[in-house]
């Protein structure tokens, strides 16, 4: 096994080749896209990380997986969908189909609706063994009633109604909203040119995690999935394959590696 709480720079197949089978408890993270394969000079093999991702995920593990389509002649390309099949020809279950909604957009298609999100496919390796739903959903009704039925003592059924109060705030919905650009993905100086929001991050760690597990970034870009899982009390291991990539990362980790050392 690797050691923890370490972004090792390596190429992720190579990387997870070293961890056992069924040691990783959740994956974050967000792969190059269809032309961006040419990852600031690399190149990404998608089929061996698929299959490595499942030897290593636990049973009952889960892997975020957030994807975009390139466009090409007018129309996407569909890869997103090609992976997800992929994803459960391994015999990864489609636990739920995702949207990450962005608050702006980039440049305008002239024969397609403005494009604003990006898919987040949730894998699970069997049952989900951790479900956090998080519950920021405003209720707009503040009770709801129950109908069930009595019988009487000649045999006929009365139907009733019970009031009962109703939490404030429901179960979010599978739509989510984030801030985009570089001011409002996070506060840190950063030069990745595609770092995914920190609360993207937080919200899926929270989801589908606990403390003191396993998360697993194989791009770790930034480090917003390392920085996070830190956050939140778990362990992490990362796979970045630019060197300079990885010192930026370390950049916005150190400080939490620090206090984790000393408490």
């Amino acid at each position: 096994m690797l050691e923890l709480n370490k972004i090792h720079n390596m190429d992720c197949v190579l990387g997870m080749k070293q961890l056992e089978d069924s040691s990783i408890d959740l994956t974050v993270t967000s792969p190059p896209y269809d032309d961006l394969r040419k990852y600031d000079g690399y190149s990404f093999d998608f089929e061996s990380t698929a299959k490595e991702l499942y030897r290593i995920t636990k049973n009952g593990g889960v892997v975020v997986w957030v994807i975009g389509d390139q466009t090409l002649n007018g129309s996407e390309s569909g890869n997103s969908f090609r992976q997800a099949l992929y994803f459960m020809s391994l015999g990864f279950n489609l636990h739920d189909t995702m949207i990450y909604e962005k608050n702006s957009m980039s440049m305008p298609d002239s024969n397609r609706y403005y494009q604003k999100f990006e898919y987040m496919f949730v894998f699970s390796k069997g049952r989900p063994k951790t479900v956090n739903r998080i519950k920021d959903h405003k209720n707009t009704a503040k009770r709801w009633s129950k109908k069930f039925n009595t019988t009487n003592a000649d045999g006929t059924k009365n139907e009733r109604r019970r009031e009962l109060e109703k939490e404030e705030y429901g179960v979010r919905f599978n739509i989510w909203k984030y801030n985009t650009g570089f001011s409002q993905t996070t506060r840190d100086k950063i030069k990745h040119p595609a770092p995914f929001p920190e609360k993207l991050a937080e919200d899926h760690i929270v989801s589908w995690s606990k403390r003191g597990d396993v998360v697993l970034d194989p791009f770790m870009g930034s480090g917003t999935t390392a920085k996070k899982a830190l956050e939140l009390g778990r362990e992490f291991i990362g796979f970045e394959i630019s060197n300079e990539y990885v010192k930026e990362a370390n950049d916005r980790i150190k400080d939490l590696l620090r206090q984790q050392k000393l408490f």
